[in-house]
């Protein structure tokens, strides 16, 4: 043990030695209008990043150029695989392209979600850990151009990636072309933080990681030179424009986990030290880390995630941060500054792995994960729609939910009781779409309180919900359906009024509320399906 702590001091500075510019780079350097010029005109492209984290910046608004100039726009087909969403100079441009025909497997931009929501961009929502598998097996169309960010690129084929890894691992050896935009912004020092590994397929071989800390792969991903056909310079930081601070609900809902925690080490189902915690983006995730930074019966954490936001420096700064395990660096410009200024002592805190590898479900098992998700809406029984706004009307994704709730040693959802100012409940009688199921779902919190439903019957866990988690202007009326159920369901174990089960969901496109009292009930009309949709999105963009 002595040794991998000492391990773990470690400083990869010596990669940075070689200058930025070297003879192969210069050989290879192009505008990105020259690189968009290259692309066939329906093109599958891989691109890096994963959420506003190290994607590329040009190459996109330069090919959405081409587009637009051309006399035949409707020739043009895009297919774009990421890592999870992107920038709006992603994402975004090819979206407004109006030839983005496929998306896979994660996006969160508003344009983007519009054309999905009309059927004009088809969007295949998947858990992230599938991604790799689906590719590398043939099963999507092969990738005929891969753009990436690097801070550097070496003459015998090695890249090296900047804030995020993502997919780009096994979108650049399969790509038949490879375009890099090399990011002068990030500084030489980036090198080292990634461990790039992919596992070989059907071979059933473990993946050997044992501690959040432990290094199996290579500082860059390894391609064969001759694929790399254009080099852009290029010297912005990623668009993230960090997420609102937390607000008193989102404190609310993490002093209850907090407490929860300490109680479960109390009673020894977690030890001392803790476990390795995975959270996920937005204010309440980010309102868990300021607490445990602020109090003092937390000493030391470690995290196995898939992003690292700014909240991360609240937990450096009080010394609680041993070591950080992530797939992506999402910070704001502030953060991005900060990182880049402390870089040389940071990195013994922080590995960059592959998503196959961030989020593989043998790795979460083994490690022993406290796993922190927000859910869009969650029912009486412990069911949690991640995704779909009114059953239908997709929001973002399941992203990383599925694959580390699946997989936790405990796994908890989070959500604020209502929205809207009251308008919206987020616990129902029944969701309207069911991403994580109750088998997978054991703690449920709102800023009410928190629900511990492991080694609970149907019947006890919506009992605990309706009392815990649920806003008091709701509670009865969930008492009143439950209760109602039991009395008129098909079967009792676990008991639901189909007539009635989404009635709450129904109200709520006629009149704007899910409570009866709020306004009298009149006839739906398209606009107001359409007007109800956009509050919810609002609303549950607001949480992630």
């Amino acid at each position: 043990m002595f040794y991998r702590n000492h391990l773990i001091k470690f400083s990869y500075r010596c990669f940075s030695s070689e200058s930025r510019i070297n003879s192969f780079i210069k050989s290879k350097l192009m505008s990105a209008e020259d690189v968009a010029e290259k692309f066939p005109e329906k093109v599958t492209i891989g691109a890096s990043g994963f959420t506003p984290a190290g994607y590329p910046k040009v190459i996109p608004g330069a090919f959405a150029q081409r587009i637009k100039n051309s006399k035949n726009p409707e020739n043009f087909s895009i297919n774009l695989y990421t890592g999870a969403s992107t920038g709006d100079e992603l994402d975004g441009v090819l979206a407004r392209s109006g030839r983005l025909k496929l998306k896979i497997p994660y996006q969160s931009h508003k344009d983007l979600r519009k054309l999905i929501n009309q059927g004009k961009v088809n969007f295949i929502d998947m858990h992230l850990s599938h991604v790799s598998k689906y590719i590398r097996e043939g099963i999507f169309p092969p990738i005929d151009v891969a753009i990436v960010e690097a801070c550097d690129v070496t003459s015998d084929g090695r890249i090296y990636l900047t804030n995020s890894s993502g997919m780009s691992g096994t979108y650049l050896p399969l790509a038949k072309d490879i375009y890099i935009e090399l990011n002068e912004a990030h500084p030489l020092d980036m090198k080292g933080l990634h461990d790039i590994y992919l596992p070989e397929i059907h071979t059933g071989r473990p993946i050997n990681i044992d501690y959040v800390d432990d290094r199996i792969g290579t500082p860059y991903v390894r391609v064969n030179p001759e694929k790399i056909k254009g080099i852009v310079l290029t010297n912005k930081y990623d668009s993230s424009p960090g997420f609102k601070k937390p607000d008193d609900a989102s404190f609310k809902i993490a002093n209850h986990l907090l407490d929860f925690i300490l109680d479960e080490v109390e009673h020894g189902r977690i030890p001392k030290t803790l476990l390795p915690f995975q959270s996920g983006v937005g204010n309440v995730a980010n309102a868990v880390l300021a607490c445990i930074a602020q109090d003092n019966r937390f000493k030391s954490i470690e995290m196995y995630t898939e992003v690292i936001q700014d909240s991360i420096f609240d937990l450096i700064d009080s010394d609680k941060l041993r070591f950080a395990s992530t797939t992506a660096l999402t910070f704001s410009s502030e953060g991005q500054k900060r990182f880049h200024r402390d870089l040389y002592e940071l990195k013994s805190k922080f590995i960059l792995r592959p998503m196959e590898i961030s989020n593989n479900p043998e790795v979460i098992r083994r490690i022993g994960l406290i796993t922190m998700n927000t859910a869009l809406e969650a029912d009486i029984y412990g069911n949690v729609n991640s995704t779909h706004v009114l059953g239908s009307s997709m929001m973002n994704g399941i992203g990383g939910s599925g694959d580390f709730t699946r997989n936790a040693y405990i796994s908890i959802f989070m959500t604020p009781s209502v929205a809207k100012d009251g308008k919206i409940s987020s616990f129902v009688p029944m969701v309207s779409h069911v991403d994580h199921n109750e088998h997978s779902v054991q703690i449920m919190v709102s800023e009410q309180g928190l629900a511990d439903l492991r080694a609970k019957t149907p019947k006890q866990r919506a009992e605990l919900i309706i009392e815990k988690c649920v806003h008091p202007i709701y509670k009865d009326l969930l008492r009143d359906y439950f209760q109602h159920a039991q009395r008129v369901s098909f079967g009792q174990h676990t008991p639901h009024d189909l007539k009635q089960a989404l009635s709450w969901h129904i109200r709520l496109q006629e009149t704007g509320s899910m409570h009866p009292d709020h306004q009298a009930k009149k006839e739906p009309t398209s606009k107001d399906t359409e007007k109800a949709a956009q509050k919810i999105d609002q609303t549950a963009a607001t949480k992630k």
